[in-house]
């Protein structure tokens, strides 16, 4: 192949990675949606039951781990994380130990 197709062809190709790359960095920094409505009354009333009280700090709709997240901060502080699948059923509770200080 001569010097400039191979120049061209490699240009090309770093480029195409580059705004992969740029696309995938863009998608991690769009925001979450709140759950809104109805959906976050019953969603919150279903995590606070799930976790025995505390207060609804947080909510996604289409969140990685299942159809609804709603984060619980406890009377200690602590925070957890119920997942919710469409019909409200509890499916994961786990413990968000990200800004908490427990590392």
């Amino acid at each position: 192949m001569r010097r400039s197709t191979w120049t061209v062809v490699v240009t090309a190709a770093a480029a195409t990675v580059l705004a992969g790359g740029a696309a995938l960095a863009s998608a991690d920094d769009d925001p979450a949606s709140p759950i809104t409505g109805d959906a976050l009354t019953h969603a919150s009333e279903v995590a606070l039951r799930s976790t025995g009280g505390g207060t609804v700090t947080g909510t996604e709709v289409g969140d990685e781990d299942s159809y609804y997240e709603v984060e619980v901060t406890l009377a200690d502080g602590h925070q957890v994380d119920v997942q919710l699948d469409e019909q409200f059923a509890v499916v994961a509770t786990t413990a968000d130990h990200e800004g908490s200080g427990d590392d």
